[in-house]
């Protein structure tokens, strides 16, 4: 059995939009559009990998978030276990550090985006709660 892996995901949201990135075309579930985040790393918490990813990657300090939901999914490949936080208050304007294409989204518009299997269960509760 392979081993699952860990995901911190940040849901950044400011003014009923939604901060996406899109994955390479030469990355696992390529050119899709994904939340920001990333794998936890050994000895570190959710919340700390949540932290530092977003900084490595959008280049914000989370100020304050709140879990969302816990998604275990397997892409047969891969499995994973994602831990999804709404990120509502963070310092300076997220933007994509490694060249991807980048958006703010609002919550209709997100459903019309392709993103990897996993992520639907975050715009279905993001849904639920608007």
């Amino acid at each position: 059995m392979s081993k699952i892996v860990q995901v911190a995901v940040g849901v950044i949201c400011r003014q009923q939009q939604f901060f996406l990135t899109k994955r390479d075309d030469d990355a696992h579930q390529g050119g899709k559009w994904e939340f920001p985040g990333g794998k936890v790393e050994t000895d570190e918490t959710v919340l700390q990998a949540l932290t530092r990813e977003l900084k490595e990657e959008v280049a914000i300090d989370v100020l304050s978030c709140q879990p969302l939901i816990v998604i275990e999914h397997n892409y047969g490949d891969k499995e994973v276990c994602l831990e999804v936080f709404l990120v509502d208050d963070f310092l300076n304007e997220p933007s994509a550090q490694e060249g991807q294409e980048q958006a703010w989204y609002t919550l209709n518009e997100l459903k019309t985006l392709d993103f990897p299997a996993a992520n639907r269960q975050i715009i279905n509760v993001l849904l639920a709660r608007l």
